[in-house]
C-alpha cells in the first residue's frame, strides 16, 4: 500500500494491524485517534477463503476461518463504534459477498462466515442507528484479484465425488477470474456508501453478483438450486 500510495502521490499513513490479534486492534485504533483525533470511516476488508466440502473441512478450519473472516469484525467494531458514538456520528463499511446471500458448494466456511457477517450488520444498522453511525454491507461478485490463490483447500479423504466436485468448481472459479470484476469498482463503490447521504444497507459490486441475486429474486428457492447447479456449477 505504502508504494502505491507513493506512486499516486497521496498521504496515507500505514498501522500494520492483525486483526486475529485483540491487542493489535487496540494499539492501532489508539495510533488513529492519537494522528487524526477522529475515526469517522471504519472498512473492515480483512478476510480469505477456505474451500472445501464439509465434510472435508475440519471443525477447526472452520473456526478459524469465522476467526478472520467474522469474529474480528466484532473485535473492530466493539473498539471503534464506542469512539463513533462519542462523536455523534461515523460509518461502518464491511466487505462481504454476494455468497453472504446464496450457498455454493464446496467452500461452506467461508461462506457460512459471510452469512454471519451479513447479519451482524443488520442488528447493527439498528442498534447504531441511533447514534447517527451508518453500517453497511458490500457484496462483490468474482473479484480479479489473487484472492483464490490464497485460497486454502485440504485433500479430501472422504470421497471421490466431493474431491471432484472440489477440483471442478476451484477450476471454474479461477477461469471466472480472468473475466471478474476489477477490484477498482469496489473501491467506487466503498467510496460512493462513504458519501450516500443514505447509505444503503447492501451495494452489489459486479454484473455477476447483480445477475444472481436477479435470479434469485425472481426464482424459487429450488429453481434457483436447479439454476446454479445445471448453467453455472454443473454436479
Amino acid at each position: 500500500m505504502e508504494h502505491a500510495a507513493k506512486k499516486e502521490n497521496l498521504a496515507i499513513n500505514t498501522i500494520e494491524l492483525d486483526v486475529d490479534k485483540e491487542e493489535s486492534i487496540v494499539s492501532a485504533v489508539k495510533r488513529v485517534l492519537t494522528d487524526g483525533k477522529r475515526l469517522d470511516v471504519l472498512v473492515n476488508n480483512a478476510g480469505y477463503g477456505q474451500f472445501g466440502c464439509t465434510e472435508d473441512v475440519s471443525v477447526d478450519d472452520f473456526r478459524r476461518q469465522f476467526e478472520t473472516n467474522f469474529f474480528s469484525v466484532v473485535r473492530i467494531i466493539q473498539e471503534v463504534a464506542p469512539i463513533m458514538r462519542r462523536q455523534g456520528s461515523g460509518k461502518i463499511i464491511n466487505i462481504s459477498s454476494v455468497v453472504g446471500r446464496m450457498g455454493l458448494p464446496c467452500s461452506p466456511a467461508y461462506i457460512s462466515s459471510k452469512f454471519a457477517l451479513e447479519g451482524l450488520c443488520e442488528c447493527l444498522r439498528y442498534e447504531l442507528g441511533q447514534f447517527e453511525i451508518k453500517t453497511t454491507v458490500i457484496e462483490p461478485g468474482v473479484i480479479k484479484t489473487n484472492f483464490f490463490n490464497s485460497m486454502r483447500v485440504p485433500e479430501s479423504k472422504t470421497d471421490q465425488k466431493y474431491k471432484t466436485l472440489t477440483e471442478n468448481i476451484l477450476a471454474g472459479l479461477k477461469m471466472m477470474v480472468d473475466m471478474g470484476t476489477p477490484p477498482s469498482q469496489v473501491a467506487d463503490v466503498v467510496m460512493k456508501a462513504i458519501h450516500d447521504d443514505e447509505m444503503q444497507p447492501r451495494y452489489v459490486v459486479g454484473t455477476d453478483a447483480a445477475m444472481f441475486m436477479e435470479a434469485k429474486k425472481t426464482k424459487t428457492d429450488i429453481e434457483f438450486e436447479r439454476y446454479m447447479s445445471k448453467e453455472l456449477f454443473p454436479i
